[in-house]
């Protein structure tokens, strides 16, 4: 029988008392204790499921928002016109089916849950990404802003700000990006109000060589006396054009050269880069793709100990407008064409390394304490129609934020079911709504971070570091 997690998820508004600090700031005078909360404060109910489970978080970010329809919620007994052309395909769990071009995922659906009533009311992809990836919503609501030194953190800011790392140089590294929403990268995908100094490190393309930071390999005639040298002399220069007056980019600037520099001195951070170091037949398993590639790295960066990895499988919501020939460009952002793209480009990549992803963590013992989430910024309509002013020549979906579906694996997750259900057509939630800010609750409660608890931006104002609540029924 199909086993659906339920619980009470009656929210109660906090928003006014968190409204007031967050405006009012008080500068500089608040302690690092706001309202008798520290900045990492255990949680008040001891017994929220699931909380510390885990030593990192891997979020697969599907840019352009997955139809719920053709991937995790197929309705085979809507009509033609709401089910679409895909056939569902049964898994292990009784009940549960996925889309028959998930092969590899349907027989691994015994390792994950789905979660079928995500919904918010964002539209458009810049804010909705931001939404999804800082947990709040963009003051332009269904738009795509460019990014600003006044956006909310990343969460692997947040998380570098409350606890940062002392195993690995950053707290936080985004694989295959930035994300193109589309034509731009972005906003929610830096430190934002924080500042450069919590920005996640940023990897482009790590397929296209087997060090996927090339700049970190020994030089055989740079030894570390000189490297040593180098960096004093450095240090000299800016010493002595600091004297000149303050210059804010030079701390930015700083701030990276450290970074490097340590990352420099770590053999073992070094060789966390080094997809050479793989068997050849695991890294054809994730697939040689950017998206492939870019998960295989995630794992190898769980074993170096970094608390948090986002892997942009597709790192533009609609490349095939500019590249239609080329695979890794398409995101799905599918308002025409929907099923040629998703049957020939989008779903067997996917299908490919987000599988080897699951199986090789699981293998290796890992999955225990990382917390997986495939998620993307909304789902897509469930009606099929010819989008005008979009490429394409045969009906796709336009997109749909009421309801969508995400995945959740390991840390404590239970396996093997299913979270919420969406109505007959998929397009309202008919059981357990959940929101964007609710999962960065689960994400934070699992690294053991009370998500109620807040952190303060270079000038002492307090926020919270989501305003949404753990997801315990899925534990």
């Amino acid at each position: 029988m199909l086993r659906i997690i339920t619980e009470d998820r009656t929210r109660k508004s906090t928003s006014s008392r968190r409204e007031l600090l967050r405006i009012c700031g008080f500068g500089g005078l608040l302690s690092p204790f706001v309202l008798g909360k520290p900045l990492t404060a255990a949680p008040t109910d001891a017994d929220i499921p699931g909380f510390g489970r885990a030593k990192s978080v891997i979020v697969v970010y599907a840019n352009g928002g997955q139809s719920q329809l053709e991937t995790w919620d197929p309705k085979p007994q809507a009509p033609a016109e709401i089910r679409g052309e895909f056939a569902a395909a049964r898994t292990p769990v009784p009940g549960t089916l996925v889309s028959e071009h998930f092969p590899r995922l349907a027989k691994l659906a015994d390792r994950y849950t789905i979660l079928r009533s995500l919904s918010h009311d964002d539209l458009d992809h810049g804010s909705a990404t931001y939404l999804s990836l800082t947990g709040r919503f963009h003051t332009r609501k269904s738009s795509n802003p460019p990014p600003t030194p006044n956006d909310f953190p990343a969460h692997g800011a947040v998380l570098h700000r409350v606890r940062p790392t002392s195993q690995f140089p950053y707290s936080a590294v985004h694989i295959n990006g930035p994300a193109f929403v589309p034509l731009i990268a972005g906003p929610g995908q830096n430190g934002g109000l924080l500042g450069r100094d919590f920005d996640p490190l940023v990897l482009g393309d790590v397929n296209r060589r087997a060090v996927g930071m090339p700049g970190l390999s020994s030089q055989p005639g740079l030894p570390t006396v000189r490297l040593d040298a180098r960096r004093s002399l450095l240090q000299s220069i800016d010493d002595a054009t600091r004297q000149l007056g303050s210059n804010r980019n030079l701390g930015e600037i700083d701030s990276l050269y450290n970074q490097a520099y340590r990352m420099l001195a770590s053999p073992r951070c070094r060789d966390a880069f080094d997809l050479s170091q793989e068997d050849d037949k695991l890294r054809d398993r994730y697939g040689r793709n950017r998206a492939g590639q870019a998960c295989l790295l995630a794992r190898r960066l769980v074993e170096a100990d970094v608390p948090w990895i986002t892997v942009f499988f597709n790192h533009n919501a609609r490349g095939q407008d500019v590249k239609p020939g080329e695979t890794d460009f398409y995101g799905w952002d599918t308002h025409n064409d929907i099923f040629t793209a998703m049957k020939n480009h989008l779903m067997p990549r996917f299908d490919l390394g987000f599988s080897a992803l699951l199986e090789d963590l699981e293998t290796r013992g890992l999955l225990e304490t990382t917390l997986v989430v495939c998620m993307g910024e909304f789902g897509r309509a469930p009606r099929i129609a010819l989008e005008k002013g979009f490429a394409g020549e045969s009906p796709g979906r336009k997109h749909w934020a009421s309801v969508y579906s995400i995945v959740m694996a390991g840390a404590g997750v239970r396996p093997g079911a299913v979270y919420g259900a969406s109505d007959a057509i998929a397009a309202y939630p008919a059981l357990q709504k959940i929101g964007p800010w609710d999962v960065t609750a689960t994400m934070f409660s699992a690294l053991g971070i009370d998500p109620a608890a807040h952190y303060h931006d270079g000038l002492g104002r307090p926020f919270a570091i989501s305003e949404g609540r753990p997801i315990a029924g899925l534990y």
